[in-house]
């Protein structure tokens, strides 16, 4: 389960993603124009530190853009060059935010999430005590047998492409950036999804085992 907090955060996701994206080579939108969600999933981090979460967005007339993003309580080491940038979140401080690609923890949380089956994890605040359940943006299925998924460690290589490859010494994964887009090869366990203007599920993410 993924607990949120009820905060506002400066700048903010959409402002970081609006900057950052156009410097991508996988960006195919406009470049000077504000991008807006249309949707996004959680993974959950175990140890409770690193936020997880995997947004949908584009410009208002382009194609969406599939950007899984970490969010951290300090810098990544040795991951500088995937920054997307820093936010101060009324609750928690400052935050690093990272293109997920390249962290450890959401390379983990990819590869538990398709190779077990379990899919995206359930989103909650806390309310006075109580649990309040936040429905989700994107309806994520996953198609695999489910597995046990062994430790998968440090990230050591990633291709940033249209399809962009995360190899790691055990799970090898694969984030499609412009989901629908067409057919593209890739084998193995799959995570798809569809949101609001979507409304066919199509592939999002894949893992195998290495």
């Amino acid at each position: 389960m993924a607990l949120l907090h009820r905060a506002t955060l400066h700048p903010t996701k959409l402002d970081l993603l609006t900057a950052w994206l156009p410097t991508r080579q996988w960006y195919a939108g406009p470049t000077g124009v504000e991008v807006v969600s249309r949707g996004a999933y959680r993974f959950d981090d175990p140890d409770g530190e690193v936020g997880i979460e995997t947004m949908l967005v584009g410009a208002p007339d382009g194609p969406v853009h599939h950007v899984p993003l970490t969010y951290r309580a300090a810098p990544l080491d040795g991951a500088d060059s995937w920054l997307v940038g820093t936010t101060e979140h009324s609750v928690l401080g400052r935050r690093w935010v990272y293109d997920g690609c390249v962290d450890p923890v959401y390379a983990a949380a990819l590869a538990h999430a398709i190779l077990t089956g379990s899919g995206q994890a359930e989103q909650y605040f806390e309310v006075d005590g109580r649990r309040e359940v936040r429905e989700p943006t994107v309806t994520v299925v996953v198609d695999g047998a489910a597995a046990q998924v062994p430790a998968v460690g440090a990230v050591r290589r990633v291709v940033d492409e249209d399809r962009t490859l995360i190899a790691t010494d055990t799970v090898e994964l694969v984030v499609v950036r412009r989901p629908g887009a067409g057919a593209d090869g890739s084998t193995g366990g799959t995570l798809s999804g569809r949101w609001d203007g979507q409304p066919t599920t199509v592939p999002l993410a894949y893992a195998r085992m290495r």
